[in-house]
């Protein structure tokens, strides 16, 4: 079965990496459930392998949920992986996500440092753990407040898995849409009755859909020192139409 094709947003290019602007629903890497990835996808539209020991190739620098939307960033030969990948490691990669959640901080900034590790019942999940885990620091902005809900500015200093989704969900502010980590009111997606208080269906409008019915987490801005000694780079990949039309309607009927 030919796999579908997905067109990505290139953001920046140069003979050593690329950064893309990465799409909702599309995982990173090829996995067993999956017809496609961003890795193969990037491959495909540059003409390069994904897979494979030889240069130049796609080969992965970090990764992002399937959900999350953003900033990705590969390189394009071995040594360029190996001196952005060192650079994630000592945590010189500057990182900064966009992301929905419920409630409203007391504070308007803070900092999370807690040790993460596999959720002892759900082999899914990842939890905030007293013994065995690894350290996680991620620190919070609150961009906007609304009634019921909030836009936080996140700055991951570590890259754990699920990090920002169980540090939020550990503050008691998790993000709005997150199956594992908040699997209540806002599940299935967040709709427009929800927070619009004269909210009514138009006859034509059918079932009502939701505003965003996915992870409501962005990568907005990263940035990297050049593997070719060209300075401290800076990308930013602007949100995709869900998350900019979720925070638009937010702003006139949910504050």
């Amino acid at each position: 079965m030919p796999k579908p094709k997905h067109t990505l947003e290139i953001i920046r290019q140069t003979p050593d990496w690329v950064a893309v602007n990465k799409p909702a629903g599309l995982a990173v890497i090829p996995g067993r459930a999956e017809t496609d990835s961003v890795i193969e996808a990037l491959g495909r539209q540059l003409g390069l392998p994904s897979s494979g020991t030889a240069d130049p190739r796609v080969r992965v620098c970090h990764r992002l949920d399937k959900d999350t939307t953003g900033v990705l960033l590969f390189a394009l030969n071995s040594a360029a992986q190996r001196n952005i990948g060192h650079q994630f490691q000592h945590h010189t990669v500057a990182k900064e996500y966009l992301a929905l959640v419920i409630g409203r901080p007391l504070e308007n900034a803070g900092t999370v440092s807690t040790q993460i590790g596999p959720h002892p019942t759900d082999k899914l999940r990842m939890a905030v753990v007293k013994h065995g885990g690894r350290p996680a620091v991620t620190g919070w902005a609150v961009e906007e407040r609304y009634r019921e809900f909030s836009l936080v500015r996140l700055f991951p200093e570590t890259g754990k898995t699920h990090q920002i989704r169980v540090h939020m969900a550990h503050l008691g502010h998790p993000l709005v849409v997150d199956p594992l980590y908040h699997p209540k009111r806002y599940a299935d997606g967040l709709y427009l009755s929800r927070f619009k208080m004269d909210y009514r269906p138009s006859p034509k409008q059918g079932k009502e859909r939701p505003l965003i019915a996915r992870l409501p987490l962005h990568a907005d801005r990263l940035a990297f020192d050049d593997p070719a000694g060209g300075g401290r780079i800076e990308l930013h990949a602007p949100p995709p139409k869900d998350f900019r039309a979720t925070v638009n309607m937010l702003s006139r009927h949910g504050k």
